[in-house]
């Protein structure tokens, strides 16, 4: 590993733990030249997953994307950063899990809903009004009555 302060070439990890989410591990490190210490995280490399989108357009996953959609969701609603991480985490971990090559943008949408509804209400129903697409008021009030009960 490259030192970024002085691009020494030989470094050590002088610590290894797994980081936050379980899925990665955090190296602390030091550079043999310089003595100075950095971070480094380390992920298992996944074979690219594709997003099949309504039109059946096909792109790669982008976990910014669902981050955004829940963020927007959550706007000036009492979630906390964390609750938001945590949605988003269990969402690519399920997706990832299902071990398949191309995902229906559906599947996805329908897993955040869901984990929507267990955590806010309102929050669930504005990432469904634009993932659903609401036409008008009616279908709007079809689901908040599902909701409500």
């Amino acid at each position: 590993m490259k030192c970024p302060y002085c691009s020494h070439e030989n470094t050590r990890v002088i610590d290894s733990r797994p980081a936050d989410d379980n899925s990665s591990i955090r190296r602390r490190r030091v550079c043999d030249d310089c003595g100075k210490r950095f971070t480094t995280y380390e992920k298992i490399e996944t074979i690219p997953l594709i997003i099949v989108k309504k039109d059946d357009n096909r792109e790669t996953y982008d976990r910014a994307k669902i981050e955004a959609g829940v963020l927007r969701a959550c706007h000036k609603r009492p979630v906390s950063a964390k609750e938001i991480t945590s949605i988003v985490d269990e969402v690519e971990n399920e997706v990832f899990n299902m071990e398949e090559k191309e995902i229906p943008s559906q599947v996805i949408g329908e897993l955040v809903m869901n984990k929507l509804k267990d955590l806010d209400a309102v929050a669930y129903v504005r990432f469904a009004s634009v993932y659903r697409e609401f036409k008008d008021v009616n279908t709007f009030m079809d689901e908040l009555k599902k909701v409500l009960s």
